[in-house]
């Protein structure tokens, strides 16, 4: 059972986490909410096709401008207030990796703390403490935030990420995050080089057998564009076939930037997998 804010998700119920970014500069919409209005309708439209949670970020994960604490706390507090006001029932998570940020937003509302850089401020698991919120533990290979990984290696990336996460899960339950609220990510890209992030794929099941429920972030990313070589606005089918591979191995929550097409993709395997009947079934009824 996993538990955020008002829900409650079973294990075998899947979850999907839509991407707001409040970012002029973003990789995937170049800035298409960070405005507020477009951002609002944004949180309408990814609740209305079927997401449980919406992951707001303030900063920009890969390098680029300078966003201080203050900056990325003005682009996300009030608005986490007003999806809050909004939505009382929607699970609000917030991509950020700084104690001051999580702090703030906790305040506004957020049940949730996308901690994309794998403890690099490791007061930040205080704060969901403190505030009785959730957590993702993620794995980033130590690299500095908002960095690309240079010629990083592994002697075996899997033990890496489940040394790295699940030390990060157990110090944050020990802290007293509640252990139904607490999440681990392979953290695709993040610390890794495309080889390194296809076999996080082929071996999530080794992260689902730790009994922590698992996040994955694979949203056409630059792994999915490797693989393919095409380019961003090209890797919608690469990223629905990895969802597929990770559904099958036992994911739970999958942060995306399209929806309804996960959605699509997380029912089929469901139904292959028996946890799900058909929504119509008249084939060789009649």
């Amino acid at each position: 059972m996993l538990r955020l804010g008002r829900r409650e998700f079973d294990t075998h119920e899947p979850v999907i986490m839509a991407i707001v970014n409040r970012t002029p500069d973003s990789f995937y919409d170049q800035g298409a909410t960070f405005r507020d209005e477009p951002a609002l309708d944004r949180v309408e439209h990814a609740i209305a096709e079927g997401a449980a949670i919406i992951d707001i970020g303030g900063v920009k994960a890969g390098p680029g401008e300078h966003v201080d604490a203050a900056e990325e706390a003005r682009r996300t507090v009030g608005f986490v207030a007003e999806v809050r006001r909004r939505h009382p029932d929607v699970v609000i998570s917030v991509d950020t990796w700084r104690h001051e940020v999580g702090e703030a937003v906790c305040e506004a509302g957020a049940d949730l703390l996308n901690d994309a850089w794998g403890g690099v401020d490791p007061k930040l698991a205080e704060v969901a403490a403190r505030y009785d919120v959730g957590l993702v533990c993620t794995h980033a290979g130590e690299v500095e935030p908002r960095t690309r990984p240079h010629r990083i290696a592994y002697d075996d990336v899997m033990e890496d990420i489940l040394r790295v996460t699940v030390g990060l899960a157990e110090r944050a339950a020990a802290l007293g995050v509640r252990r139904d609220a607490i999440m681990i990510d392979p953290g695709h890209d993040f610390g890794k080089n495309t080889r390194h992030s296809l076999e996080a794929t082929r071996r999530l099941d080794e992260m689902t057998a730790t009994g922590w429920p698992v996040l994955v972030s694979l949203s056409n990313k630059d792994f999915v564009g490797e693989t393919l070589d095409k380019p961003v606005k090209e890797r919608l089918l690469g990223t629905l076939a990895t969802t597929a591979v990770s559904a099958w191995l036992g994911a739970q929550v999958y942060r995306v930037h399209e929806v309804a097409e996960t959605l699509q993709i997380l029912d089929m395997v469901r139904s292959i997998q028996g946890h799900r009947p058909p929504a119509v079934a008249r084939r060789g009824l009649a």
